[in-house]
Parts: structure tokens; C-alpha cells; sequence
């Protein structure tokens, strides 16, 4: 999920540029804001924001305090957002190498802008987001999507009516899902199937015994069996 912050306080553009995200995916999360001190809560809210949308004109700001300029500048005195996207919306030309100058801003869009402006730039941003982050599997638990970093799941486990998620700090059983049904969501160059039952995580596997026929787990004692079918693909692996 990626969280965009709009400050703008026209509400036909603040609203536009809501639905424009909004529709464009559902992995999307818009908070909106019509002012500095609006803005500035959210910023301090527990939210990782992934892009701001920043109006350089608010209404009552001084001109020498341009309401978006000097709101992203409060973005960027902030450690973790150093370089995230921040994308500057105005109808005024001339605020436009400042605030690259000053704020080394992502992008520029001039009003009125259009729909196709506003969804290359969020493609952009998302597709640069998507290579930088750590793979992640959605795991829908009690009702509430989560998304799984990979790097934290050891490995899962087929249990009745469900399947268990083996983690480092935990393990969650998540009712209705399939091990198979899994298999389709994870990497498959970071997982590997062991046995009809188990899927370990390749990067959490101290050794694999396939005498015994037993995968050891790095830092912990958890064991998993190699299925006498699975025997051959683990051979195959220790090969490469």
C-alpha cells in the first residue's frame, strides 16, 4: 500500500486529484489536507507517506512563503523523507526551478492539469517504490489485509483448514488459504517447496540433509522435513 498526501485548498482540484489516485489503484491510500497546519498532522502522524502533491499557492500564505514550498521543506527536514517523491501542483510557472532548486522536487504539473498527467507521474513513482522495496506477500488475517515482508517469513506450514506462517518474531495461522495457493503469491526464487506440507524460505535455511531428509533453519531450532518426492528438487537445488 502506498500513502499519498495531497495538500491543496481548492476543493474541486483536491477532490480531482483524489479520485484520479483513487481509481487508479487500489493499492493506493489518499489522505487529503486544505491547509499548512492540516498537512503538517498528518506528517506527524504513524503514516509513511510514499508521494506528496503539494499546491504551491494556499490561500493567506505570504508570498515569500509559498504554502507548498514551505511545506516541503518541513517534508524534507524529516530523515525518512529525504527522497520521497514530491511532486509540486500550481499555476504559477515562474515557482518552478525554485522549488527544484531548493526541494529537488520529482515533478511539475501545471493546472489545469489532466488525468494522464497525474497517472504517469504516480506510475512513475510506483514503479520506482516497487524496485526499491523488499519483496512482500498480502496476507489477509481476522478481515484486514496485511502486507508480509519476505525477508521476515522462515516458513509456512499447511494446517487444517489453513496454512501457519512460520515468522521470526511470530507465526500466524491464516484460515482458507492453500499452501498451493501460497506457492502463487510468493517469489519462487526466494521459496522453495520441501514437502506437500511445508514451503521454507531458501534465505533462511542454514543446511539442507537430504540423508535424513530434513531442512535446519538458521537461528532457531526449527527443523523441516523433505518429502520423498520433494527429495530430487532439493538435490537439484544444493546443485546449482
Amino acid at each position: 500500500m502506498t500513502y499519498v498526501m495531497i495538500l491543496e485548498d481548492d476543493r474541486a482540484s483536491m477532490e480531482a486529484l483524489a479520485k484520479i489516485l483513487s481509481e487508479y489503484s487500489d493499492d493506493i491510500c489518499v489522505h487529503t489536507a486544505s491547509s499548512y497546519k492540516e498537512a503538517k498532522g498528518l506528517l506527524d502522524a504513524d503514516i509513511q507517506y510514499g508521494l506528496f502533491l503539494l499546491d504551491v499557492n494556499l490561500s493567506g500564505s505570504k508570498r515569500e512563503d509559498i504554502g507548498g514550498i514551505l511545506f516541503a521543506r518541513e517534508v524534507r527536514e524529516r530523515f525518512r523523507y529525504t527522497f520521497t517523491p514530491i511532486v509540486m501542483v500550481t499555476a504559477v510557472g515562474a515557482m518552478e526551478m525554485q522549488a527544484y532548486r531548493e526541494l529537488h522536487c520529482y515533478q511539475y504539473i501545471m493546472k489545469p492539469f489532466r488525468k494522464e498527467q497525474v497517472v504517469e507521474v504516480v506510475e512513475k513513482v510506483l514503479a520506482k517504490a516497487k524496485q526499491e522495496e523488499p519483496p512482500s506477500v498480502t496476507v489477509k488475517k481476522e478481515g484486514i489485509n496485511y502486507q508480509v515482508k519476505c525477508e521476515d517469513i522462515r516458513y509456512i506450514e499447511a494446517v487444517p483448514r489453513g496454512i501457519a506462517i512460520h515468522m521470526k518474531e511470530e507465526t500466524w495461522n491464516v484460515p482458507y488459504v492453500t499452501l498451493k495457493q501460497m506457492l502463487q503469491k510468493v517469489p519462487r526464487d526466494i521459496f522453495v517447496q520441501c514437502h506437500r506440507m511445508y514451503v521454507v524460505n531458501k534465505r533462511e535455511v542454514e543446511y539442507y540433509d537430504t540423508v535424513n531428509r530434513i531442512v535446519k533453519l538458521r537461528d532457531c531450532d526449527d527443523t523441516v522435513e523433505i518429502g520423498v518426492t520433494y527429495k530430487a528438487e532439493i538435490g537439484r537445488l544444493l546443485s546449482d
